[in-house]
């Protein structure tokens, strides 16, 4: 058995929907096509497809193998094309996920542009405040912000991810500039909600002695206030508006910042940046659609006013 062909077969089969038209699209006859799915059932052990009169449909089995085939025949042609008389061209289908609030600044405009260099490359961009599970759901790659847990995922950090206690000016005139972390508790913290990811509160470098000079530790403090959302985005709104101090990160309010708009207290004190990365099942054979889209954000997120227009 052609296992490639018996792939490119099946996967012809299950996207069309029938026999017929996949024989027709190669210039077989359905029989044939018919044998190579046979042999490849036989092969593999499992039923792929249920075939009927009227129609043909996938197996649970069948759809996940189609996935894999599908991603299969997009590294074959990827391959041949890094070696082709035209150079590197990138084609099949790529698969992103994201956090919801920085995938609409800092992603979603980078896809079509990604795809405007590379026009053989379809995309799907995913975003979701939900850690997917990845090879599960099929996704070539993630950007993730913050501390990575423990996993088998091979990640990338591609940019830093600072994070600020803002406030408006009006704010600040009229209750005051907060010259050290103890004093958020007399001011109006604007917080995620206990049902959301920021579970450690927000984090603070300090002296590890008071007035001391020796080495400083990362420490963390939950501040309380009148008013607390499990959406990122409603409590930048909301720090927009002059409702109190939000701790929020440099992508989100940097170019605000530049402008007036917000203004950064209690920077001294700020704790150091984690990480944005991108992450991915494994570094073996990744596809050529991937290594360049992981290329261009690393690139991207390099230019030196990246932030500052992306987050206006």
């Amino acid at each position: 058995m052609d296992k490639l062909k018996a792939f490119e077969s099946f996967v012809s089969v299950a996207t069309r929907g029938s026999l017929t038209a996949a024989a027709r699209a190669e210039g077989v006859a359905p029989a044939i096509m018919g044998r190579r799915l046979d042999a490849l059932e036989e092969h593999l052990g499992v039923k792929l497809l249920v075939r009927t009169t009227r129609r043909i449909s996938l197996t649970h089995e069948g759809s996940a193998f189609l996935e894999d085939c599908q991603r299969l025949m997009a590294d074959v042609a990827n391959a041949e094309a890094s070696v082709s008389a035209g150079g590197v061209k990138a084609t099949g289908h790529l698969r992103i996920t994201a956090p919801a609030g920085f995938g609409r600044r800092h992603v979603a405009p980078l896809v079509p542009r990604f795809r405007d260099l590379h026009p053989e490359v379809t995309i799907s961009l995913n975003l979701s405040d939900r850690v997917v599970d990845m090879a599960g759901e099929g996704f070539d790659c993630a950007v993730r912000v913050g501390d990575l847990p423990d996993s088998s995922l091979v990640s990338v950090r591609i940019a830093d991810n600072r994070r600020l206690c803002v406030a408006t000016p009006a704010y600040l005139a009229r209750r005051g500039v907060p010259l050290h972390p103890h004093q958020l508790a007399q001011h109006d913290c604007l917080t995620l909600s206990s049902d959301a990811s920021q579970t450690r509160g927000w984090a603070f470098r300090l002296p590890r002695e008071e007035g001391g000079n020796g080495p400083q530790e990362v420490v963390h403090f939950k501040p309380g206030g009148p008013l607390d959302c499990s959406d990122g985005q409603v409590l930048h709104d909301w720090c927009l508006g002059g409702w109190g101090i939000a701790w929020r990160s440099t992508w989100e309010v940097e170019a605000e910042i530049a402008a007036g708009r917000l203004v950064a207290v209690l920077e001294e004190f700020a704790a150091p940046p984690n990480g944005i990365y991108v992450v991915f099942p494994h570094a073996k054979h990744l596809p050529l659609r991937v290594r360049l889209w992981i290329d261009y954000l690393k690139h991207q997120y390099a230019q030196p006013d990246f932030w500052r227009r992306a987050s206006a």
